[in-house]
């Protein structure tokens, strides 16, 4: 499905929701990801009829917004955001042009900024990041409940 910058798409299949998507241009507001997660989280409870947990509820906003965030501010420009329901897990993937490889720092409490990818490798089950043909894709798995974990 073909998608306009910052507006949000979705994919049904029989009535479970599949993915959300999003692409960015780079100038859009970090809330327009945060409410997409939110959104997305909505019709996997409704329409999916999945269980999602009130700690999935906050950390979903906050991977989301932990690996936007993260774009901006090291490979500005268009990027791309998909959240996809698999098996009660949320897979959060986000897509960058710049093909450098982002480097996951040492836990340092005293360290100011530089958490993020740190937070989500924190509250995530899985984690991986690899190269496409043009640029890079990072992509988180979130349990969306106890079952999931």
């Amino acid at each position: 499905m073909p998608e306009t910058p910052g507006k949000p798409g979705r994919t049904d299949t029989g009535g479970q929701p599949v993915s959300a998507c999003a692409a960015y241009e780079g100038s859009e507001e970090l809330g327009e990801a945060r409410a997409l997660a939110e959104q997305f989280l909505d019709a996997v409870r409704t329409s999916g009829g999945v269980e999602v947990g009130a700690d999935a509820r906050m950390m979903l906003p906050l991977v989301v917004s932990e690996l936007v965030t993260n774009v901006r501010r090291h490979a500005p420009g268009p990027h791309m955001l998909e959240l996809e329901l698999v098996a009660e897990c949320a897979r959060v993937s986000v897509w960058d042009t710049d093909p450098a490889l982002p480097v996951i720092r040492e836990k340092d409490p005293r360290r100011i900024g530089g958490h993020g990818l740190e937070i989500v490798t924190a509250v995530c089950t899985g984690f991986e990041m690899h190269r496409e043909l043009v640029g890079k894709r990072l992509t988180a798995v979130l349990p969306l409940n106890d079952r999931a974990v």
